[in-house]
């Protein structure tokens, strides 16, 4: 239960059809392969995060085209790599985000990572918020009978871990509800653009990190996108990828800016575990009056939307609009 995580952050340029996606898998496998047996003498890396976007992102504006040219399944020929890498290392690797196409809801595509380990795919995590307007994958929340847990924690012999994606981290009732589903580690994958990055005065990205880990005692290992902006106009990313221990703690940054960077750090389920036992002061967990907040009772963004019709920019924009009258 002690070991090394390591936060890798990709420049990739994005694929403009499915077939590059090999490609990427590719070299994230190298990298993973090479942190493990680089650090080898010096640390015992388990974990490997890998951020939004590494496989595909949604450079295309409606849904048909992204499916026609960048969607998969998950599971995938690209995590069936993954998985003959953690089989020869003892590893787990939070994939980088995949276009998800699926047959049980065909009108709609999610932007998943698949937590994968030696026995394969463990779980998968849809984006539950999209970063609306730009993006027009479908949240899980949005479908009607969507059965499947929005927020999986896996079991493992390296803790329980979670995951959530980029926007996401901005709602903390996201990582909340993680966190009440039992995570230890919360692994953020991540395509944080500027100027939200790592620098002041708007460095959201190291703010919500530290934030999130401290609120819920958890681990955050943080992989963000290190792309320039030729890779993905109009955006460039400033990387800063980040290890964070559960009072806040920076543990590994990557110096910010673009390009391929690898930081690790330690990851102690033990101390984690005994330090949520012995606390009675700030444990904001254990302390949370939930009935004292009443806004969640309040739909704003409304469930049942994206099943109704393909989704698009101007019904994205009304759903918003709706939401902000209420």
């Amino acid at each position: 239960m002690n070991y090394y995580a390591a936060a890798c952050q990709t420049s990739f340029p994005c694929p403009k059809d499915r077939e590059e996606i090999g490609a990427r898998t590719k070299r994230m496998c190298e990298m993973a392969k090479q942190t493990i047996i680089g650090y080898e003498p010096f640390f015992d890396v388990r974990l490997l995060a890998f951020p939004e976007f590494s496989h595909a992102a949604p450079i295309y504006g409606t849904v048909k085209e992204l499916r026609d040219k960048l969607s998969v399944p998950v599971p995938n020929e690209h995590t069936a790599h993954y998985q003959e890498l953690c089989r020869e290392y003892g590893c787990y690797i939070q994939s980088g985000t995949f276009i998800e196409a699926d047959e049980d809801f065909p009108d709609v595509l999610f932007n998943t990572t698949a937590l994968i380990g030696p026995e394969g795919v463990l779980s998968k995590y849809r984006k539950v918020n999209p970063w609306i307007p730009w993006e027009l994958h479908a949240s899980p929340h949005d479908l009607e009978k969507y059965e499947s847990d929005l927020f999986p924690v896996v079991e493992t012999e390296i803790g329980k871990l979670g995951v959530a994606i980029c926007y996401d981290w901005l709602f903390p009732e996201t990582i909340r509800q993680i966190t009440f589903n039992g995570a230890d580690v919360v692994i953020r994958v991540s395509a944080y653009m500027d100027p939200w990055g790592a620098t002041p005065p708007m460095d959201w990205w190291t703010l919500f990190n530290r934030a999130r880990a401290a609120e819920n005692t958890v681990y955050v290992v943080a992989a963000n996108q290190g792309a320039t902006l030729e890779h993905y106009p109009p955006f460039s990313w400033p990387g800063g990828s980040m290890v964070v221990d559960y009072d806040g703690r920076i543990l590994a940054q990557a110096d910010p800016g673009p390009g391929e960077k690898i930081v690790v750090a330690p990851i102690d389920i033990s101390a984690l575990r005994a330090e949520r036992e012995r606390r009675l002061g700030h444990d904001m967990c254990a302390h949370l009056r939930s009935e004292a907040y009443d806004y969640l009772r309040h739909s704003r963004y409304s469930p049942g939307t994206a099943g109704k019709s393909a989704l698009t920019a101007e019904g994205i924009q009304e759903q918003i609009e709706k939401a902000k009258r209420k």
